[in-house]
């Protein structure tokens, strides 16, 4: 299990972690949200011993994180660095040196994963002779080569499409069954929604909320409906019961106040509007994200 107790990271003019605690367990992906700047990299850096705290700490199995662990930790970060002119299979060998890998041991693992991620025909080709979601394939299987114990994912889905991200999470869902500890950090909040057991979400250096999915969307999803109409539904954020409209076409997600009764509204409205169909819904964590940003910028 990975522990991260009270981190703070303070630097001249700001802090950029501000006292955030969590815990991931085996089996389980763990999302890391939060807009450009809320302090997810270096809650990221602090984990891979990069950088160190101002204070708190950060454990692995019950132990300090040291550079000893670094065989034990797969990474992708965010922004992508491979060498360009070099051979597909002399990048993988090399990263793989890395964490001590015998050239046997990397022979066998580069095999298998350039075959599975649909890349094994590349394998002598330079990086830039690959596209680049065939270069992000080669990066992905740089973190995953050593068959790490910790696997820290920044926006690995980013610029795949959508068949290769289905094939992307698959993969990453392979490591969650087989009892890995995977961090995620992403801003598409559907692929979150799908992935993640648990969240914390962090705006400017704070938690802002944390906990199983499941939890979060109990506590924000209180009051929330779903219609498909014909109409005009403009005035709805016009009604007193309303404290918030998504309007999408033919469709609106509604955010009624805690006291409205989702059937009162729905006769309300019906004298207005064509309902071809209504529905008390829980809140997308897209939606959340937006509104306890928003909310915590106000504060």
């Amino acid at each position: 299990m990975l522990s991260v107790k009270n981190l703070i990271k303070e630097y001249k003019n700001v802090t950029a972690v501000n006292d955030i605690s969590f815990d991931v367990e085996p089996g389980k992906i763990f999302g890391l949200l939060g807009p450009n700047g809320a302090g997810k990299t270096t809650t990221i850096r602090i984990a891979l011993n990069i950088i160190r705290p101002t204070s708190g700490s950060v454990l692995f199995d019950g132990k300090p994180i040291t550079n000893e662990f670094a065989n034990d930790i797969g990474y992708l970060p965010e922004e992508r660095g491979l060498y360009k002119k070099s051979k597909v299979i002399n990048v993988i060998q090399y990263f793989a040196s890395l964490k001590k890998l015998d050239k046997n041991q990397t022979t066998e693992r580069a095999k298998y994963w350039l075959a599975k991620l649909g890349i094994g025909n590349y394998r002598n080709n330079n990086i830039e002779e690959l596209s680049k979601g065939n270069q992000q394939k080669v990066q992905f299987i740089t973190a995953i080569i050593h068959d790490p114990k910790l696997l820290i994912l920044d926006e690995p889905f980013s610029g795949f499409d959508p068949i290769n991200q289905q094939l992307i999470r698959e993969t990453i869902l392979s490591f969650v069954n087989s009892g890995k500890v995977v961090i995620l950090s992403t801003h598409q909040m559907e692929t979150a929604e799908k992935l993640c057991s648990d969240i914390l979400l962090l705006n400017n250096g704070k938690e802002i909320c944390k906990g199983s999915l499941t939890g979060i969307k109990r506590d924000f999803g209180t009051n929330n409906v779903k219609i498909e109409f014909e109409g005009n539904a403009s005035f709805l954020n016009s009604l007193p019961e309303v404290k918030g409209v998504d309007l999408y076409g033919i469709y609106a997600e509604v955010h009624l106040k805690k006291e409205v009764k989702p059937a009162e509204f729905l006769r309300k409205i019906s004298d207005k509007l064509l309902i071809n169909q209504f529905s008390v819904i829980e809140p997308t964590l897209n939606k959340i994200f937006i509104d306890a940003i928003n909310n915590s910028n106000k504060k």
